[in-house]
């Protein structure tokens, strides 16, 4: 009697071939194999509320050995689920070793991308606004258990250029800038504490809502606090070096010139630890 219903599901998972597990004789390994650009609904941690809901971009890849044809592209998908409802240090570094435990891999990488949002209030009305940063995510597990962690914000600033001050009878050319600041860690680090040292170092930060008031505070304000993006990854790096929480970092910015058809730009890394 031939099988039906649940009995004909279980026959044929039982018996389809695994074509993924066929033998592969090119010799060739592969570095990363997996999932991109898949967006899905996260929780992460936020230092007024507790926690934010928001919607992630993530990646996820392992490695795979030379003998073995393909990886299995729905177990990224399953794993993943293992997450929610919190992104946080501790699910990032349990998820990766499942991905290594299930997909039979030496190596696990991780790539999350998400808006984070903060209320900001206007510096003079305090007219209340949400302001986004995009930030990241990085986790990756090695063939010897080692976990990395990189956390990422991309911050929104104004700078005024300190020359255009210097030799201007009126004024001086302002503009948009972004701040890509990306850390590893002792301990936890919140996104709002690396998002509040980037504003801080630049000549004003950015608002979502302003008043005729708050216009001209932030004016003033940036005229006053003038500065090239190489004195601002300077400022940056500086608190910086000097959090012994911070093990490495990477800080770059970019100015979007209004008087110029290029950008502005500087960058430093430092790795703490190897002078320690």
């Amino acid at each position: 009697m031939p099988c039906t219903g649940s009995g004909r599901n279980t026959f044929l998972r039982d018996f389809m071939i695994d074509i993924q597990n066929q033998r592969d004789d090119r010799n060739i390994p592969i570095d990363k194999v997996g999932i991109k650009n898949l967006r899905y609904p996260i929780t992460v941690r936020d230092r007024r509320d507790g926690f934010q809901h928001t919607v992630a971009t993530i990646n996820m890849y392992v490695d795979l050995p030379h003998r073995i044809r393909g990886t299995h592209m729905s177990r990224f998908v399953e794993i993943l689920h293992t997450l929610r409802p919190e992104v946080s240090l501790r699910t990032f570094s349990e998820t990766l070793e499942k991905m290594k435990e299930h997909l039979n891999a030496a190596s696990a990488t991780i790539e999350m991308a998400f808006p984070y949002f903060i209320e900001k209030l206007a510096p003079v009305s305090h007219s209340a606004g949400l302001m986004d940063y995009n930030c990241r995510i990085l986790g990756s597990s090695d063939s010897n258990g080692k976990v990395d962690l990189v956390s990422e914000v991309i911050v929104p600033i104004t700078s005024v250029c300190p020359c255009s001050k210097e030799i201007s009878d009126v004024g001086a050319h302002n503009q948009r800038g972004e701040v890509r600041l990306e850390t590893r860690f002792k301990k936890f680090i919140w996104l709002e504490d690396m998002i509040e040292l980037v504003e801080a170092s630049s000549s004003c930060d950015v608002y979502s809502v302003l008043k005729r008031v708050d216009e001209k505070e932030v004016t003033e304000r940036g005229y006053t606090n003038a500065k090239f993006v190489e004195d601002i990854v300077r400022d940056i790096a500086k608190r910086l070096i000097s959090d012994t929480n911070i093990t490495w970092f990477s800080v770059s910015a970019e100015n979007f010139e209004s008087i110029h058809n290029h950008s502005a730009y500087a960058h430093i890394i430092r790795n703490k630890m190897t002078t320690l």
